[in-house]
């Protein structure tokens, strides 16, 4: 059995789906006597909600995941070198993407019919804030395999104003330096403007993704009060079937009943017209008797 690949198939499901398919998938190992495999499986961790919605954003948009990713190696290498000024930037993009991607992952979580609350959304959010700052939580959530929340304390180590200051107004640039950090400053701003598209573009999704619940919402509504209608009609109508059955038995129980009466009447008939005939008849003999 290929556990790579059971493995993604597995953290691409809901939280809810998931155990009942690791154990089985298992099972199925242990049946092929594959015991490593079957070992392998078994010990996989259900993720959380919030680590299941945070790599659905990665595996849905892995576009957006990998720029993030890219942040992150930012964000380290600037935090190693103090450079003051590609921290400020860096930061500044570090809010503006978090933020974004969580109102993405919120869209991505409704459109798979597992809506998800505000806490679970902070949760999602640090996640996140680790990923930048973590290459063991950035490696699995990029392939969208993250299995629990982080335990280590997310972000980074905060640097001092006064230290984003002085890095920031050390000996001026070289004229060399100078065209590279102009260069690298409207990259910067094409990055930004990219994102900022990116951040309108996934709260637009995440709208419309909220919209199309709440028409499935209404037509569910709308689906079941017909049910309910036609459930009605239907039981009423089996009501007058019932009655027009027990009418139509007692119609026919009556029938029966009058057509013996009106037997018994006609034999009765019979017999007085017998009798009337024989008392003529009686008379009639006596007359010429006499």
């Amino acid at each position: 059995m290929d556990v790579e690949q059971v493995t993604d198939e597995l953290y691409g499901l809901r939280p809810s789906e998931f155990t009942a398919a690791r154990d089985a998938y298992a099972a199925e190992a242990r049946r092929a006597k594959d015991t490593a495999a079957a070992k392998a499986i078994a010990a996989l961790r259900r993720p959380p909600l919030a680590v299941w919605a945070a790599n659905l954003l990665a595996r849905e948009r892995p576009e957006e995941a990998e720029r993030f990713l890219a942040l992150g190696e930012a964000l380290r290498a600037a935090h190693r070198t103090l450079d003051g000024e590609r921290l400020r930037e860096a930061s500044r993009r570090q809010h503006r993407l978090v933020a974004a991607l969580v109102r993405t992952a919120t869209g991505l979580a409704e459109e798979a019919g597992q809506p998800v609350s505000d806490t679970v959304l902070g949760d999602v959010e640090r996640i996140l804030h680790a990923v930048l700052a973590l290459p063991e939580v950035a490696g699995p959530w990029a392939k969208g395999r993250l299995a629990a929340m982080p335990e280590t304390a997310v972000g980074f180590p905060a640097v001092p104003s006064e230290t984003l200051t002085t890095l920031t107004t050390r000996t001026p640039a070289a004229p060399a330096d100078m065209k590279k950090a102009q260069k690298a400053q409207k990259s910067e701003k094409a990055e930004e403007a990219r994102e900022a598209g990116a951040a309108k573009e996934a709260e637009a999704k995440a709208e419309e993704a909220r919209a199309a619940l709440a028409r499935r919402e209404r037509d569910r509504d709308a689906a079941r009060e017909t049910e309910r209608a036609a459930t009605a009609a239907a039981e009423e109508a089996a009501d007058r079937l019932r009655r027009a059955e027990r009418e139509r038995e007692e119609a026919r129980t009556a029938a029966a009943a009058a057509e013996k009466t009106a037997k018994r009447a006609a034999a009765d008939l019979r017999a007085a017209e017998r009798a009337l005939e024989k008392a003529r008849s009686a008379a009639e003999a006596a007359e010429k008797t006499a």
